[in-house]
């Protein structure tokens, strides 16, 4: 293959990639796509007039160009190089050549790579998922629990209302012990009563005569 064989071979695969966004071809040529595929790119960034002009010269066509310089900023965005990428897909039937999928790397597909890592890296801590969990379950039941601890509460201020209070309590208890302690002591006082009419009845009662209390000694006499 001669020289402007092979830059034209080039010239055509190039456009057709910016063309169709992928394109199948051996290994050796997608690599070899690979530069002539980001010096395009990074003219589009560029975006000059003389930038266009040396896009010209390699892609034929103008509706191509028009397009690669009016979606670059967007497509590619601020990363400089890797705009492309490399699948191989196995050996081609007939002489068994290496074939590979090369196709245009936009912005949109660098972050749909990235979103997953980012999951995977969120889902690593799986004791704090589980920590919220029980603690959301813990919450669940407390709620639960509450009406029915409302509800003891309820009855037994009910019951401290209904019950007797401390202080009639006491106070029975001491009017108790005040009669108990009075008993003895109306007793005693009867008692010191009674002796006194016995000592007046016995004071009161007339003395015997000594002559008739004495008894004759002979009864003759």
């Amino acid at each position: 293959m001669t020289s402007s064989h092979k830059q034209a071979m080039f010239r055509n695969m190039v456009t057709s990639l910016f063309k169709h966004d992928r394109i199948r071809t051996t290994d050796a040529k997608a690599k070899e796509l690979r530069r002539w595929a980001d010096h395009m790119v990074t003219l589009a960034k560029r975006g000059d007039l003389h930038a266009r002009r040396q896009a010209m010269s390699i892609i034929r066509e103008k509706d191509v160009v028009h397009k690669l310089f009016a979606e670059a900023a967007e497509r590619f965005g601020s990363t400089s190089g890797g705009y492309t990428r490399v699948i191989k897909l196995g050996r081609r039937s007939g002489d068994a050549a290496p074939v590979s999928l090369i196709e245009l790397v936009t912005s949109e597909i660098r972050d749909k790579k990235k979103k997953p890592a980012k999951k995977a890296k969120s889902a690593a801590p799986k004791k704090v998922e589980e920590k919220a969990v029980e603690k959301e379950a813990d919450q669940e039941a407390a709620e639960e629990q509450a009406p029915v601890a409302e509800a003891e509460a309820e009855e037994a201020v009910e019951s401290a209302d209904a019950a007797p209070d401390a202080d009639d309590v006491s106070d029975a208890q001491e009017a108790t012990s005040d009669a108990v302690d009075a008993e003895p002591e109306e007793a005693a006082e009867e008692k010191k009563a009674a002796d006194a009419q016995a000592e007046e009845a016995a004071s009161e009662a007339p003395e015997p005569d000594d002559k008739e209390a004495e008894e004759p000694k002979d009864k003759n006499e």
